[in-house]
């Protein structure tokens, strides 16, 4: 089966090489034909000495989406979950699986197909490759998204992240910010109310217009549900210690509780796919097993956080902001950290690259993310900054690494 594959693939390849009519076309040939297949070309052997290795860029990005699947997975059904907690209906897994589906697949497809073809357009133009990394791109934006976006805006942000955020440095390998990421802080700040406030985090009675037909709901339909999130929750307490974390522990509303471990299981409104920190764990594990996120960076997430948030405890006083008095253990499991330190800090092109700057680096975020939640009332989370903040200073950071063990090995010599 596989060789009959093969042979037809090689025949379909002949109408694609130069001075045929698919000339152009060619990108689009070779995507699909390393998709099924690895790559045959091969690195002559009087260039001097490689290593091979089955895991080219295109399975390495494959096996970060699979990574990604525990997440997607989870929020389809999240999403649909708390949209028909909200409208009071009873459900099943299956209800709350087939709801989410009409809110999220939209999302997904949006992101795949406007993104794809920004991506198959640089290629032509160029006569490169499509570039893989977009694989990961198309899956991580939608997941950050909260299941209420327009899908016009989903198109812009795509559009944005690929074109500004990428392929303006020359396409994968060359961006110095996260395009997700860059895509994201686009529709953010571009298009403020539509990702941001309480209104957005659920979608509860807020049913496609397609859906309607399939998804009855009477005559009337309304716009939306509000509901606080948990970041925006401790936020709001009163002032004094141990105040957020009463706030969380005592917030109910439509049967969502913000306890710790609803907030680790992820049973709560909020993006697509970053509010179960047990999901984005079970991705972690993919990672480290394949050897392809860094430990490091991820390491270094936790102890930024750890450090921050217990500084922070230690100077705030009895009548400052209540998130000052928040302990790490809940920094650790609110909002996209888990999401952003596990799939985005770790991006191999967007962070350092040195051993030591990938330590520096990881703990730079996870102490941003703390200080931008805390100290910024408009801005509650902050791992999206954070990490696109120490995506610019990333080369800096190696920059330094770098020089420092050039310094130590003249001195070493001049020693010797």
């Amino acid at each position: 089966m596989l060789n009959k594959l093969l042979h037809l693939m090689e025949q379909a390849e002949e109408k694609f090489k130069p001075g045929k009519p698919l000339e152009k076309l060619y990108p689009l040939f070779e995507m699909h034909e390393t998709i099924l297949f690895t790559s045959r070309t091969r690195t002559p052997s009087h260039a001097g000495p490689h290593s091979r290795d089955a895991l080219d860029s295109k399975r390495l990005m494959f096996t970060v989406v699979i990574a990604l699947q525990p997440c997607l997975l989870f929020g389809i059904f999240n999403t649909g979950a708390q949209a028909l907690a909200a409208e009071g209906f009873a459900y099943t897994p299956i209800d709350a699986i087939v709801r989410g589906l009409f809110h999220v697949l939209p999302i997904i497809a949006t992101t795949f197909i406007v993104g794809g073809i920004w991506e198959v357009l640089f290629a032509i133009v160029r006569k490169h490759e499509v570039n893989e990394g977009f694989l990961v791109t198309g899956m991580l934006f939608p997941l950050t998204l909260p299941a209420t976006i327009p899908l016009w805006q989903v198109a812009l942000g795509i559009t944005f992240g690929v074109v500004i955020g990428k392929e303006v440095f020359g396409g994968t390998g060359m961006n110095i910010l996260n395009p997700a990421l860059t895509a994201r802080a686009f529709v953010f700040f571009t298009y403020p109310a539509s990702i941001s406030g309480d209104l957005v985090w659920n979608a509860g009675l807020r049913i496609p217009e397609f859906a309607k037909v399939v998804i009855p709901h009477g005559e009337k339909w309304v716009d939306g549900y509000s509901g606080a999130t948990p970041l925006a929750a401790a936020f709001n307490a009163p002032n004094g210690p141990g105040t957020a974390v009463e706030a969380l522990n005592n917030f109910s509303s439509a049967g969502v509780s913000y306890d710790w471990s609803s907030m680790f299981l992820g049973t709560i409104p909020g993006s697509i796919g970053e509010t179960s920190v047990l999901a984005c764990l079970l991705g972690l594990v993919v990672l480290l097993v394949a050897g392809i996120a860094s430990w490091r960076i991820m390491v270094g997430c936790v102890i930024g956080v750890v450090i921050t948030a217990g500084f922070l405890n230690v100077l705030a006083g009895p009548d400052n902001n209540p998130m000052l008095h928040l302990p790490a253990s809940y920094h650790l499991v609110m909002g996209s950290f888990a999401f952003g330190t596990i799939f985005m800090a770790t991006d191999p092109v967007s962070a350092a690259i040195t051993a030591k700057g990938k330590w520096i680096y990881g703990i730079c975020i996870g102490g941003l993310a703390v200080l931008i939640r805390c100290v910024n009332p408009a801005y509650p989370e902050g791992m999206m900054l954070a990490i696109l903040f120490m995506n610019v200073f990333a080369p800096f950071l190696d920059h330094l690494v770098v020089q420092e063990n050039v310094k130590r090995r003249q001195e070493r010599l001049a020693a010797a």
